[in-house]
């Protein structure tokens, strides 16, 4: 310990009158007790009552605070006030001894002093309560219940709830009991006894006597204070908050933290005030929230105005603490609900979350992370002197003097770094909060026929919204004039106003993120259809802002890893299922832009959608047999395997895609399950096979995941929805059509046990080996061809999936050759290599099949993400156009649809001299 930045006495001619105080002191500590004594007339005090504890103290802090913490909690509650306020003293004068000379950082202060706080709350509550229970004033309580408190929790607010407590704070407490512990008659006594216990409690740490005070208890942090009383059960409470509860609220749950009497009920509180604290979307909307409270403050504590020190508070005024609070509370209430890493009580553990997360850059994070410590080492010693809870600097210079000796400086350095910092933080945080202007121009009378009517919109009905749209409003309108056609734009942008339901979070986050207006006129200038599911879907905008959503493609079982933790964290099943639309709703919306944008090709969101659908099978189907198990019991035998077949198994998927999916289970001689509810093994993985396809198809709260067709399993519509593997197995090779061979060919084992999953890709390439030869593969082929020319007729010459040589008619004959040749490949290309392997074409064949193909792909993904039907260019903006005509490589749409037609007819004339020949 060195003493070269040790505050000196503010009066040197008392050192004679001081040094009492540290009679028999280590050496080390003396100037540090000078010091503290000359400047703080409250510690000098506590110094003078408490020496004999406090020097000897100092050698080991730690055991003599832990010691006299064991100590109160064995003192019976006649002694109670009497300990606690001794005790406060002592905690008091060694830290503050501790804290001057710099011997613990400022979070071990805080902490301290917290611990205090906490075990202060605890042993009065529970004191009171004793007496309660043993006069029977309780129903059902017995005096072992004394250990929970009966049920009674206490949630510790603030810079309590934070550990952040300063040496003269009020302790801000809600006091809740679990109403659940009593019968509905005795509900109204328990409640009495509570209130009455919480007025005691606060009387025993608030009442000024001759040893002093606790801690001063304020209870006004509870719902709707002014009506309700001191104590209420934590049903009410949860009422009120999921019925009226406001944006300071939440914030404030943002430290909330159970901290005396029963723990256990206290977390399960704040666990179903999850979803009122931490919104499930990004909430930009809490930014205009919390400034417009920053702003009623200042107004209520007369705070306006230029930064001058005289007076200046240290908590509440410009560049102060509760600056740096609110910046980070409210980026945590922004994006805490998606991401449970920034759900951190303390601010100093809140800004480097969010710097890790993205949401604040490093730089600014550690700028006020210091300039935060700085601030309260600035407020502990204005404590320390005024013993008050006071936050205010000295108005005076001989005020500032003493405040500069105490914290080791001289007057003009302090004066300099407050000035500094302030600035600082009002610098970094105001441009955050305050609401831009508009400083654009626009032509008056663009689109206003359009515009006239956006006022009678569901997204601009309430004040609000209207508020925040106002200020977007001549941005948004000065980058539809910069679009390339904007009468196009204009109206697909009104469009997806006119279908969004709500506007106040969405134009909070464009408010917050105008980047985002650009990629909305893009999408809607380009895809209408991207845009109308925008606007009933916009939350999926919380991707764009959430860092990687211009990163590399993760890949499947990334993919599948990431939605199986989030749908682990659901509390429920309902929870669980909308978790994964949510999820999956982003992740699709990711892969259209990136397609919209040129990130990726149209080969390339194949794979893609591909793996989101098979992540979500792998995630959500451990879920379906979870819940399907809890009622029935584990699944007879040896479980199921979900197989995807067609597109989805063929890894080629594209934006309106269904799921084609079968079942296959082994039982494995296994009768029933045996559960609560047994099932026999065949209606067992029937009706689990259906609670899949209703998971996946089931339109929820947020929307529906896929559409599911299940007529590729055996026999159809006819046979039953999920297939026992002894029976794909004989059906496979005895009855089976050879259209269903040639489904088989891409069939893809995707979730389910993965030893049976092995099995049945063994069986798979066995039965393709087996069957491939047969000589009616051609004939049944051109048979199945010339039913679907009569069943479906092409749309018109834009049409890439029906008609000869089109995507469908190669498909079928890829899988005819891959039949033919044995082979296992399931993509289109691999299959019609297996043409040149059984002598049905040459390489160059195959090359033109792939191109012609390639070419209807590209049209099939482009149109089918921005038109919802059939793509007809005279019924479609210019932007869906040029972006149909960029991914097909055509210089306009004559040229393409020459290039459809030429390529289609060269395919369809290949593949029928293939089939026909013998």
């Amino acid at each position: 310990m060195t003493t070269a930045h040790l505050p000196v006495p503010f009066d040197p001619d008392r050192a004679a009158e001081i040094a009492p105080l540290y009679t028999g002191a280590p050496t080390d500590w003396r100037a540090v007790i000078e010091g503290v004594a000359g400047c703080s007339p409250y510690l000098k005090s506590i110094l003078e009552r408490q020496s004999d504890w406090m020097i000897p103290a100092l050698t080991q802090p730690e055991t003599a605070i832990a010691t006299l913490f064991a100590e109160l909690r064995e003192t019976p509650l006649e002694g109670l006030p009497k300990a606690l306020r001794i005790a406060k003293a002592r905690v008091a004068g060694v830290l503050g001894l501790l804290d001057a000379g710099n011997h613990w950082p400022l979070e071990k202060i805080t902490g301290t002093l917290t611990d205090f706080a906490d075990l202060s709350v605890d042993v009065a509550i529970k004191g009171l309560l004793a007496p309660e229970i043993a006069r029977g004033k309780l129903p059902g309580m017995e005096p072992n219940d004394v250990s929970t408190a009966a049920g009674m929790c206490v949630l510790a607010m603030g810079k309590m709830g934070a550990h952040e407590l300063n040496y003269s704070s009020d302790i801000d407490l809600i006091c809740l009991f679990d109403e659940s512990r009593f019968d509905p008659d005795t509900y109204h006594d328990a409640r009495a006894v509570f209130i009455k216990v919480t007025r005691k409690m606060c009387a025993m740490l608030s009442d000024n006597t001759a040893d002093g005070y606790v801690f001063r208890t304020d209870l006004r942090l509870r719902p709707d204070a002014s009506v309700t009383p001191v104590c209420l059960s934590m049903e009410a409470a949860e009422r009120y908050y999921e019925s009226v509860g406001r944006t300071w609220e939440r914030a404030a749950y943002i430290k909330a933290r159970p901290c005396a009497g029963d723990l256990a009920a206290g977390e399960r509180f704040l666990k179903a005030l999850r979803p009122f604290v931490w919104r499930k979307h990004l909430d930009f909307a809490a930014i205009q929230d919390a400034h417009d409270m920053r702003l009623r403050i200042r107004a209520h504590k007369g705070l306006g105005g230029p930064i001058t020190l005289p007076g200046h508070n240290m908590k509440l005024g410009r560049g102060g603490i509760r600056e740096i609070e609110f910046f980070t509370q409210t980026r945590q209430l922004i994006a805490g609900g998606r991401d449970r890493d920034l759900r951190q009580r303390g601010t100093v553990e809140g800004l480097r979350a969010l710097v890790a997360k993205g949401w604040v850059p490093e730089a600014d994070a550690d700028t006020l992370i210091a300039i935060y410590r700085e601030h309260r080492k600035v407020e502990h010693r204005l404590q320390m002197i005024a013993d008050g809870q006071t936050h205010d600097l000295p108005n005076t210079e001989d005020g500032f003097a003493r405040l500069a000796a105490f914290l080791g400086q001289d007057v003009a350095e302090l004066k300099a770094l407050l000035e500094e910092r302030f600035s600082t933080v009002h610098t970094l945080t105001e441009g955050f909060f305050a609401p831009k202007e508009a400083a654009t121009e626009v032509d008056p009378d663009f689109g206003k026929a359009i515009t006239a009517r956006w006022p009678t919109y569901p997204a601009l009905r309430s004040e609000r919204g209207v508020e925040i749209f106002e200020r977007l409003r001549p941005d948004i309108l000065r980058r539809l004039q910069d679009a390339a056609r904007p009468e196009e734009a204009l109206n697909s942008f009104d469009g997806f106003l006119a279908g969004l339901p709500a506007g106040v979070q969405l134009f909070s986050l464009f408010e917050a993120n105008p980047q985002l207006i650009d990629l909305l006129i893009d999408v809607a200038a380009t895809s209408p259809a991207l845009a109308k599911y925008l606007s009933r879907n916009s939350a999926v905008f919380d991707a764009v802002i959430g860092g990687a959503f211009f990163a590399d493609w993760p890949g499947c079982d990334a993919l599948a890893t990431d939605l199986s933790d989030q749908i682990a964290a659901q509390p429920d099943y309902e929870a669980q299922l909308n978790t994964a639309r949510l999820w999956q709703r982003e992740w699709r919306f990711r892969i259209g832009v990136h397609h919209l944008r040129g990130l990726i090709s149209a080969q390339e969101t194949g794979g893609q959608y591909a793996d989101l659908a098979d992540a979500c099978l792998k995630a959500v189907w451990p879920a379906v047999v979870a819940q399907f198990e809890a009622k029935h019991g584990a699944a007879p035998g040896r479980g199921a395997v979900v197989l995807g077949m067609g597109s989805l198994g063929a890894r080629q998927l594209q934006a309106q895609s269904d799921l084609d999916l079968i079942v296959i289970y082994d039982a494995a001689g296994v009768e029933a399950s045996d559960g609560r509810r047994p099932l026999a093994a065949r209606p067992y993985y029937a009706r689990l096979t259906q609670a899949l396809v209703t998971a996946m198809t089931a339109p929820m709260a947020d929307g529906r995941l896929y559409e599911v067709d299940m007529r590729l399993r055996p026999s159809g519509r006819q046979g039953p929805v999920a297939t026992g593997f002894a029976a794909f197995k004989a059906y496979q090779r005895d009855e089976a059509w050879t259209w269903e061979h040639l489904a088989l060919t891409r069939a893809r084992a995707i979730a389910g046990r993965a030893d049976l999953q092995t099995e049945i890709e063994a069986f798979r390439a066995q039965l393709l080996g087996d069957v491939g030869g047969r000589a009616t593969v051609k004939a049944d082929v051109q048979d199945m061809r010339a039913r679907i020319a009569d069943a479906k007729t092409p749309s018109g010459p834009f049409e890439a999936k029906l008609g000869a040589g089109r995507m469908q008619d190669i498909e079928l004959t890829a899988q005819a050759a891959a039949l033919v040749a044995g082979s296992t490949a399931r993509e289109t290309a691999a299959q019609l290599a297996c043409g040149v392997a059984i002598g049905w074409w040459t390489d160059a064949d195959v090359a033109d099949l792939c191109d012609s193909y390639g070419l209807c792909w590209s049209v099939q993904a482009a149109s089918k993400l921005v038109v919802e039907g059939a793509f007809d260019p005279q019924m479609s903006g210019e932007g869906a156009r040029r972006f149909v005509l960029r991914e097909a490589g055509a210089a306009d749409m004559d040229a393409l649809e020459t290039e459809l037609t030429v390529k289609a007819a060269q395919a369809a004339a290949r593949i029928d001299a293939t089939l026909e020949a013998k």
